[in-house]
């Protein structure tokens, strides 16, 4: 379903798997090609040591990928399927503050996915994502690895990430 990047900002941001960790979508910008989030520390969040829970920082890194590609290819005229395969974390310096990332696919991620989905009929790479606190220091490095199909004639186009 193609729909305007302010309601999928509002949708994502009452979606109560990332409302409840305090996983905010400040926003989706160029037409789908950028988005921005906050993870904000709150007592939902926060462990033991009294910085961000890493699940929280997982789950926030979780659909991105998938929803801007999906928007993307959509826009472009293809019928997708696009999820998450597989991600990989490592935590370089505990969340101790509100922590930020930022997303941005490019119009050579964009051309590689479309051709790959033209010739091959799926796509599947995996993408790095920076997470920082405010002072810009460096908090976990994510490996979101996104698979992205064509629809077969005849499946039901249900969404899933």
């Amino acid at each position: 379903m193609i729909i305007s990047q302010n309601t999928l900002k509002w949708v994502m941001r009452l979606y109560p798997p990332l409302f409840f960790q305090c996983i905010w979508v400040q926003k989706f910008e160029n037409e789908f090609k950028t988005a921005t989030v906050k993870i904000s520390k709150s007592f939902l969040n926060k462990n033991y040591n009294g910085s961000i829970f890493g699940g929280t920082i997982y789950a926030a890194t979780d659909p991105f990928y998938a929803l801007l590609f999906d928007q993307l290819m959509q826009r472009r005229g293809l019928k997708v399927r696009v999820w998450l395969k597989s991600a990989s974390i490592q935590y370089l310096k505990p969340g101790r503050g509100n922590l930020y990332f930022t997303i941005n696919v490019t119009d050579e991620m964009i051309a590689e996915a479309e051709l790959a989905l033209k010739s091959v009929g799926k796509f599947v790479k995996a993408y790095p994502m920076e997470i920082t606190n405010k002072s810009g220091e460096l908090c976990a490095t994510v490996m979101n690895e996104v698979y992205i199909r064509n629809l077969h004639q005849g499946e039901t186009p249900t969404v899933a990430y």
